[in-house]
């Protein structure tokens, strides 16, 4: 579990190994073991027969962090602080046996594990760009509870350690030391250790600054008159960015002023008490839930199909040099795969190579890969106009224009030169996969897989079945999508999949708003205070009027008979076609664009006129994704989608569901599933049959 060892310079080696797990974990376990040997190291220094400590692990992480399911389950507010202090109690001691402790990090430290580093009075961490660091609490509602908050406030100051912990930044080396989190690099692990030992050669005494009488936290205490500007800008950015719709980091915030008013210990138990009233919100609840638990069964491959052998990509081609085709490219490149890019001529396919340029000079600014790396990156990137180059490949994307001829042009094109083992995939977001595959002459080999922009940020890729994709090739296509470390979901081939689906009908319910009188800013301020990051119709103008329109044209094909017209089609056919209003790329929709700025079209009021004056904001704003929630139940009931976890992550990642929320389906158990569908009965009556409730929700209601 630990190993100790002692070389005859007096220097004790503490190695991490828990047994039976893959990482190490603090736990209650490992925390009531390190007890007794931190009880030993003290007796040494007493005893004089003790230089120094260096901790490290036998595994390729460092450490991974706490127990998400006992903070998951835990609802015992005293329970949880008396975690927290037991926690803090520990890493007290390592920072206090009289003696310096060096954390040589030879891999992964987050979370619990990274507060054990930043407990230790030296961090020496392996250069390596693929070990990660620091606190991505945050992304699941949470903050540090060890008293990582406290340590990098008196280490970096306010502003700083604000920004490092509310980011939720992990950290490669070369950024952690950029940003003063760890002290050195080292090349390789005898380099590292060769360094702990000659820092504590000359370090005799381990000291932190709180320990030290007369030390200040770099800028000064929120008592500082300069500081305290700074921690109003905070906060007003943090009211801006969040709508204070997220706790954590205003409690992160809080935290850090308290803190620096007062002495160490007591700055501790304040971050206890915020540490504790964020677990025990049913906040950290939802996004627990959906980034943690469903995300590792989407990881584990519980929706892939069974019964293939793990697919491992090497060389990916890529037919268009758009921003889609482009973004997909750079991902493939990050990860390791060679890439075969065409276009039209090589002149149009370099503005890909361009374009990962752009991408790969970011990471090389912000210290995550070197010069060196950057060029071997490039160097598995081949610009051509020739179909030929795809003989080697083993995947296939076509990111061409939304056009079903064209498409199915160049999927013949590519076709002729791939082997009967490659896949070939269509990105597209509006035409049905089984449609574009008949110009395959191998459609059980094809697929969909949309991608989101910006591809480079939007971690979902559905991955669409056509009649006749078979289960080898979704098995495939999902593990290709987990190469690119992005979250495949898998989805049935229908109108808008599933994504665009649902977004649709937070748009349709703006719209319809608009045609009830409220005022078009009333919408779209609302829609973003209720967590989503456009307002309906904004995110119109940016998605396309031409586009809405189209998902519902294709609904109303689908459905036939059973098709119920959406209210708000009648502005959409009025601003196509009478006001030739298409939205932001025609410079002209819901919003005027004027260079780089935009404002609601001044005269939408005129044929749309503001009659609401006091409107019922709670009601807006429940509208608003009530009709999104709704959908993907439909999409559920209609195996569009096959489990919970794809519908959560599929709406956070897709199109920006309120991730305190948790996404659609963790909503409705936030809500409270008897009192959302009681709601969802009142608005059907008040609104129309487009807040009827599906089947398939009431029975979830009812499991629950």
């Amino acid at each position: 579990m630990i190993r100790y060892k002692k070389d005859p310079q007096n220097i004790v080696t503490l190695t991490l190994d828990m047994a039976d797990r893959p990482d190490n974990l603090l736990n209650h376990e490992l925390a009531d073991i390190f007890l007794p040997v931190l009880r030993h190291l003290q007796e040494e220094k007493k005893k004089k027969q003790l230089r120094g400590v260096i901790l490290t692990s036998a595994k390729k992480t460092f450490m991974k962090g706490g127990r998400l399911e006992y903070l998951y389950n835990a609802s015992d507010p005293q329970e949880v602080y008396n975690f927290a202090e037991k926690l803090k109690g520990l890493f007290r001691d390592i920072e206090l046996p009289g003696v310096p402790v060096v954390a040589a990090i030879n891999g992964t430290a987050l979370g619990t594990g990274f507060e054990m580093a930043l407990a230790c009075h030296h961090r020496i961490v392996l250069n390596d760009p693929k070990i990660k660091l620091g606190h991505p609490e945050i992304k699941i509602g949470l903050m540090p509870g060890g008293g990582g908050v406290v340590r990098l406030l008196w280490l970096l100051g306010i502003e700083s350690a604000f920004n490092i912990i509310s980011s939720g930044h992990r950290f490669s080396p070369r950024e952690a030391l950029k940003a003063d989190l760890v002290d050195e690099l080292a090349d390789n692990q005898e380099d590292m250790m060769e360094k702990a030992r000659l820092f504590l050669m000359s370090n005799p005494e381990g000291r932190r600054p709180w320990d030290m009488k007369g030390t200040m936290i770099p800028g000064g205490s929120a008592d500082n008159p300069e500081t305290s500007l700074t921690i109003a800008r905070l906060a007003a950015q943090v009211s801006k960015k969040y709508y204070n719709n997220f706790r954590a980091p205003q409690a992160i915030l809080n935290t850090l002023v308290e803190a620096s008013k007062v002495d160490f210990d007591t700055a501790m138990r304040i971050e206890g008490r915020y540490f504790t009233e964020l677990i025990c919100h049913p906040q950290a609840k939802n996004m627990i839930k959906t980034f943690w638990f469903d995300y590792e069964k989407i990881k584990a491959g519980f929706n892939r199909p069974k019964g293939f052998g793990k697919f491992r990509p090497k060389k990916v081609g890529v037919i268009g040099a758009g921003m889609m085709g482009s973004g997909i490219s750079y991902s493939c490149l990050r990860e390791g795969m060679s890439v075969v890019l065409k276009d039209v001529n090589k002149s149009v396919a370099r503005r890909g190579e361009e374009y990962a340029k752009k991408c790969l000079n970011v990471l090389l600014e912000n210290d995550e890969i070197t010069a060196a790396e950057l060029e071997e990156h490039l160097s598995r990137l081949t610009i051509t106009e020739n179909a030929a180059d795809f003989e080697t490949c083993d995947l296939v994307i076509e990111a061409v224009f939304e056009n079903a001829n064209v498409k199915a042009k160049v999927t013949r094109e590519a076709e002729q030169h791939m082997d009967e083992y490659s896949i070939f995939a269509t990105n597209t977001v509006s035409l049905p996969i089984s449609q574009i595959s008949h110009a395959s002459s191998r459609p059980s080999n094809f697929v969909g897989l949309h991608f989101f922009y910006p591809v480079e940020e939007k971690r979902l890729v559905e991955v669409i079945r056509g009649d006749k994709t078979s289960d080898e090739t979704v098995a495939r296509a999902f593990d290709f999508v987990r190469a690119i470390r992005k979250t495949p979901i898998i989805v049935k081939d229908n109108w808008g999949f599933y994504a665009q689906r649902v977004q649709n009908t937070y748009i349709l319910e703006g719209i319809q708003l608009l045609q009830e009188g409220v005022a078009p800013a009333v919408i779209d301020n609302l829609g973003k205070q209720a967590g989503m990051p456009v307002g309906p119709l904004e995110l119109a103008d940016d998605m396309s009027l031409s586009l809405v329109n189209r998902y519902e044209e294709q609904a109303a094909k689908i459905y036939g008979k059973k098709y119920q017209r959406h209210p708000a089609t009648d502005i959409l056919d009025k601003m196509l076609t009478e006001l030739e209003r298409s939205g932001a790329r025609k410079r002209a929709g819901f919003y005027e664009y004027e260079g780089t700025e935009k404002r609601i079209w001044q005269e939408l009021t005129t044929h749309y006129p503001t009659t609401i004056k006091e409107y019922n904001r709670k009601e807006i704003i429940e509208r608003l994704l009530f009709a999104q929630v709704l959908e993907a139940a439909w999409c559920y009931q209609e195996k569009v989608i096959n489990s919970v976890p794809e519908g959560n992550l599929g709406s956070v990642f897709g199109w920006g569901f309120p991730a305190f929320k948790g996404g659609v389906f963790q909503y409705v158990e936030d809500y409270g599933s008897e009192i959302f569908i009681a709601k969802c009965d009142e608005y059907e009556k008040k609104h129309g049959p487009r807040f009827q409730v599906p089947t398939v929700l009431r029975k979830m209601s009812e499991a629950l």
